[in-house]
């Protein structure tokens, strides 16, 4: 029986595949008067030889072509059987693509005024969600002739779009606040990223519905890090791994005495790094040493944790550990901690 017409429909979910194209593969000869039928969440894109021409949306929609039934098959015989009147179309899923994951491949630098070296490298790791908003232009600046185009194919791309404006808002952001205030505005960081990304995603004709930030915390080997970045010098880096020994030595003689002892050990040994450093470095360190003992000399009679951490080299968060442990004294002031220099001496002291 001679071929009429085609009846052309995708009955898929198209859970991982964003697009869809009849034929997958070869030359479509769609005869005139064929049906397309597409489902609520699908749109469709009719190309005819070669152009879009139009966008259907859900419905049995009736398509017209240069393909008459019989005669082209006449005329198909002198282009090798093949029809020189091409027509095909691209299913396009319209649905939310939720629960995408995404994450920093690499800790992003961020500004940590008055605390520990002044920098931090932050990771962190959410889910997005988007949609295709604009069927035509997706597929004529994305997909192009592909057969199938999944997920896979552009998260890459998205991924890429979404941690450059967080890396750039998080730049911004940081100028003024510590480390710590940013871990507690992760919603607001958030809701900035998908605005900064919306005309990216709507650039290639999509939608972003939403960026989540579920954890954002400084990353677990910062000093070695920033040392491969070429952001500390030896010095530096050779007093932070020192700290980090004998804090775990400490840690580790405690049998439980943790992070204070830790403070307290590394702290009360501070001399003996110096001389090292000045018997490693020379004349550097030992300016660096007399620096160190200068500004301890110069401690305010009365300190925020915030001041102590500082005169310390430590984070806030381990002064407000040791006051809470007892080993540094301490006056409450309603919700604030108010440290005296007599206090900070006889802690360093043991």
């Amino acid at each position: 029986m001679a071929r009429i017409f085609d009846v052309v429909e995708y009955a898929s979910e198209m859970k991982d595949e964003i697009v869809r194209r009849f034929p997958e593969t070869g030359v479509a000869d769609l005869r005139i008067g064929s049906q397309v039928i597409v489902r609520e969440s699908q749109r469709v894109i009719f190309y005819r030889d070669g152009k879009a021409l139009d966008e259907f949306g859900p419905g049995r929609h009736t398509i017209i072509t240069a393909n008459i039934p019989k005669v082209i098959d006449l005329i198909g015989k002198a282009f090798n059987d093949r029809t020189p009147f091409t027509a095909e179309v691209y299913f396009v899923s319209m649905r939310e693509f939720v629960d995408r994951k995404w994450g920093t491949p690499q800790p992003i630098l961020v500004r940590n005024p008055g605390m520990g070296l002044g920098v931090a490298l932050m990771q962190g790791f959410g889910s997005y969600s988007f949609q295709v908003k604009d069927p035509q232009q997706f597929v004529t600046q994305i997909v192009g002739a592909s057969g199938v185009y999944r997920m896979a194919d552009i998260e890459g791309r998205l991924r890429s779009m979404l941690l450059s404006k967080l890396q750039d808002l998080l730049g911004e952001t940081a100028a003024g606040k510590s480390v710590a205030e940013l871990i507690g505005l992760t919603e607001e960081i958030g809701a900035a990223v998908r605005a900064k990304a919306q005309d990216d995603f709507a650039a290639v004709g999509l939608l972003l519905k939403s960026f989540y930030i579920s954890n954002m915390k400084p990353s677990d080997k910062s000093a070695e890090e920033l040392r491969a970045m070429g952001m500390l010098d030896m010095q530096t880096y050779t007093q932070l791994q020192a700290a980090d020994a004998l804090r775990e030595a400490a840690r580790n003689e405690s049998g439980g005495a943790g992070l204070t002892a830790g403070i307290g050990a590394g702290v009360g040994l501070g001399g003996v790094i110096s001389q090292s450093l000045q018997g490693m470095t020379g004349p550097a360190a030992g300016a660096a040493a007399s620096q160190q003992a200068s500004s301890q000399a110069g401690l305010p009679d009365v300190m925020t944790p915030s001041e102590a951490a500082s005169a310390l080299k430590v984070s806030e968060e381990d002064v407000l550990a040791a006051i809470t442990a007892g080993d540094l004294k301490a006056r409450k002031i309603g919700t604030a901690y108010r440290i005296s220099k007599e206090a900070l001496e006889e802690f360093l002291k043991g």
